[in-house]
């Protein structure tokens, strides 16, 4: 497992800008998916935000991540009890110009 130290000093996955997601829509169970290189991080994220988001369920998607287009197939018991999920990446989606 890697350490949360470790990961902002490479990253910044706006783990702020997902806490105040959750708390605004008052998400209850969230899935996070990380491709295969930050999946080592999963662990120390979602410490990260239990911290912030009492009462929250965090889940880490396992199975393969190949970008952002690449959404995670649930089925359909599942994907009712999501209530959010995020997509962390390298990179920015929209980059600036």
């Amino acid at each position: 497992m890697k350490s949360i130290k470790d990961l902002w000093e490479k990253y910044d996955f706006e783990l702020n800008r997902i806490v105040k997601e959750i708390k605004r829509k008052k998400h209850k169970i969230v899935l996070l998916q990380f491709p295969d290189g930050l999946k080592p991080y999963a662990t120390a994220v979602v410490e990260q935000l239990k911290k912030k988001c009492k009462g929250v369920e965090f889940f880490i998607w396992f199975g393969s991540c190949f970008g952002a287009c690449d959404a995670p197939i649930l089925g359909k018991d599942l994907e009712k009890k999501i209530d959010l999920i995020v997509q962390i990446g390298h990179n920015e989606m929209v980059p600036k110009i």
